[in-house]
């Protein structure tokens, strides 16, 4: 299949992208997927937002930093960075989430620090895999139960702000019972729940010719997408 270059940079691996795509799919139901081009662009507007609204990334403004020396100098996400890498918390390779394995989804929540109903989205990408969600409460309960042994003094500076553990610990019981609260624009907000992703992607044009046409008419941005 001939894709194109755009799509291969930004999601490395387009082929497990649509397959991963096909698997949703069956999930949605009458909800539109997106392709892999508008897949695309949801990932351009994902590197627009580190690039230019980087404050709403690994911030927290509920909860003060941990007053260990670790987390204090953490607290400087570029210092962070390499860290979050080493434990494989992070995947600049897959902005989307949709090629992580659930390994790398789990160390991603337990690991990189996400305020409040910021969860939703990786909990959605773990709902449709079994045991992954209990996985999750599990190592967060571990570190809760446990937060003074050295693996979870170093996830909860890792993350940088107190209480972190415990907010994953009670939103994925929340998620997994069906009563995970958050408003219903959150629910649509690409930046916060992969439903709201993948349904902001299905809106976008489907295909590079499209877009380019939308771009050139005023009714398509990076940051906002298409309008109507």
């Amino acid at each position: 299949m001939n894709r194109p270059i755009l799509s291969r940079l930004l999601l490395v691996d387009p082929a497990r992208i649509e397959a991963r795509l096909d698997e949703l799919a069956r999930h949605r139901g009458d909800a539109p997927t997106p392709n892999t081009w508008q897949v695309t662009l949801g990932v351009l507007r994902m590197w627009h937002r580190v690039l230019f609204r980087s404050e709403t990334v690994g911030m927290c403004r509920d909860f003060p930093v941990r007053r260990t020396w670790r987390a204090r100098l953490l607290a400087l996400r570029p210092l962070r960075f390499p860290f979050l890498l080493r434990e494989r918390a992070v995947a600049p390779h897959d902005f989307s989430g949709l090629i992580s394995s659930t390994d790398r989804v789990v160390a991603h929540l337990l690991g990189a620090h996400h305020e409040g109903v910021q969860f939703l989205y990786d909990l959605q990408l773990l709902e449709d895999v079994p045991g992954a969600l209990d996985r999750v409460a599990r190592e967060a309960r571990a570190v809760v139960g446990d937060p003074e042994s050295p693996r979870s003094r170093w996830l909860r500076d890792l993350v940088v702000y107190e209480r972190y553990h415990e907010n994953l610990l009670e939103a994925v019981e929340a998620f997994t019972q069906g009563r995970f609260e958050a408003p219903r624009e959150t629910w649509a907000d690409p930046d916060l729940s992969l439903s709201g992703y993948l349904d902001w992607c299905a809106r976008q044009p489907a295909t590079p010719d499209e877009t380019w046409a939308a771009l050139r008419a005023g009714r398509y941005s990076i940051a906002q997408g298409v309008s109507s």
